[in-house]
């Protein structure tokens, strides 16, 4: 009886031995083909594609004019007319107002009668040095024929020294006389208000009979045939963004419209507290419907392709640091992972330089997916396509 229960006991024993046994070399098997016993993953798949690619940053701003300058008097003065009004075209040179100028007449009055008593005196000290001239000459004369004594001669010479130097200074007054004149008359100028710079009346600050000290503003001209957005560009986008590059503008005013411009300048520097650089675009304003003030929207494209490999982004996962993509094997039915060089990533597609793929792309599932995973296809025979836009966005 023990001896049959010992042989009982062998057997099972020995049932559990090769039990132990098969599943060791079924797990081998297993681990040397790459098999898991992880359940298929079910995914979504789309197509490699080519086509055109453009990267775009997404900037805000303000418009600016290409010039704006104050128009001010130099002199004090009361206002008598104003002919421009807000919104009006000036031309270069063309005067926009005047200020009342009869103080400034009587000044370039009163300087032209002092020029005139500065030449009268002029003249009169001419003759009088030709008066003094002859009679040196005369005593002179008599002094060598020993008539005139040693004494005439001398006052005759001192008179003749103090002529000179009358004339001297009547010449200067009339120097002096003709500057005051012209200052006078630069005064009288001065309450003419004209414009330096052809452009539009951007504000007007008074009105006519206003009393104006000097450099108090009357109007304001904007020169818009070009604007200039200007924009901040982050530190993340600083070396993506160079002079040259194209540019979009939309502004609310025109909802749907854009303006076509380029980066005209960067600033060097980036400023310290907010890690922004300034920067400028400049928009050709023919029709002149962009105006200063107008909150800007800036598209700056940084990258373009015409023809090049696209995967949906979603499809390029990071593993260990790598960028991958999973593709479905020709089976149909496992994974298989591909290191990829990625070029161009926008939110919707991502360029893939290199290697050329093929087939089917997983775009949904594959970050529970290892190399040689099994997978479920959708029960769709047609893969779900999706064009590339030929314009995508990086905003900031």
């Amino acid at each position: 009886m023990k001896k049959k229960i010992s042989i009982i006991l062998l057997a099972v024993f020995g049932l559990i031995l090769g039990w132990r046994i098969v599943l060791l070399f079924t797990s081998e098997e297993n681990k040397n083909t790459g098999r898991t016993s992880r359940p298929p993953v079910a995914v979504e798949v789309d197509s490699v594609r080519f086509g055109p690619l453009t990267e775009i940053r997404q900037l805000t701003g303000t418009i600016h004019p290409l010039y704006q300058y104050i128009i001010a008097p130099k002199v004090s003065g009361r206002i008598v007319e104003i002919r421009k009004r807000i919104g009006d075209w000036i031309e270069a040179g063309e005067v926009i107002a005047n200020l009342d100028d009869a103080e400034y007449q009587q000044g370039v009055l009163e300087a032209k009668a002092n020029l005139r008593i500065a030449e009268a005196s002029l003249k009169e000290a001419q003759i009088q040095l030709q008066q003094a001239r002859q009679e040196k000459e005369r005593v002179e004369s008599l002094h060598a024929k020993g008539i005139a004594s040693p004494a005439e001669l001398e006052t005759a010479v001192s008179s003749y020294s103090a002529q000179q130097s009358r004339l001297q200074l009547s010449k200067a007054q009339v120097e002096q006389r003709r500057a005051s004149l012209k200052s006078a008359k630069i005064r009288l100028s001065y309450t003419i208000l004209t414009a330096g710079q052809p452009g539009y009346i951007g504000e007007r600050y008074v009105d006519e009979g206003a009393l104006l000290a000097p450099n108090a503003p009357v109007v304001s001209i904007i020169g818009i045939d070009l604007v200039i957005v200007r924009t901040t560009i982050i530190e993340r986008d600083y070396g993506h963004i160079q002079i040259g590059m194209p540019a979009t503008v939309a502004v609310d005013a025109y909802p749907g419209q854009s303006f076509t411009g380029r980066v005209a300048r960067i600033a060097p520097l980036l400023q310290e507290a907010a890690r922004v650089a300034q920067a400028e675009i400049e928009v050709v304003n023919n029709q002149k419907r962009l105006k200063p003030g107008m909150f800007a929207r800036v598209d700056v494209v940084t990258a373009a392709r015409e023809n090049t490999q696209i995967v949906p982004s979603q499809a390029v996962v990071n593993r260990s640091g790598e960028n991958v993509v999973f593709m479905v094997a020709e089976n149909g039915s496992v994974a298989r992972n591909i290191a990829v060089t990625v070029g161009i990533v926008t939110p919707k597609f991502s360029e893939i330089l290199a290697p050329i793929l093929s087939g089917k792309v997983i775009t949904l599932g594959q970050h529970l997916l290892e190399d040689g995973s099994p997978i479920i296809l959708p029960q769709s025979a047609s893969v779900k396509e999706v064009t590339p836009d030929s314009t995508t966005r990086k905003e900031r």
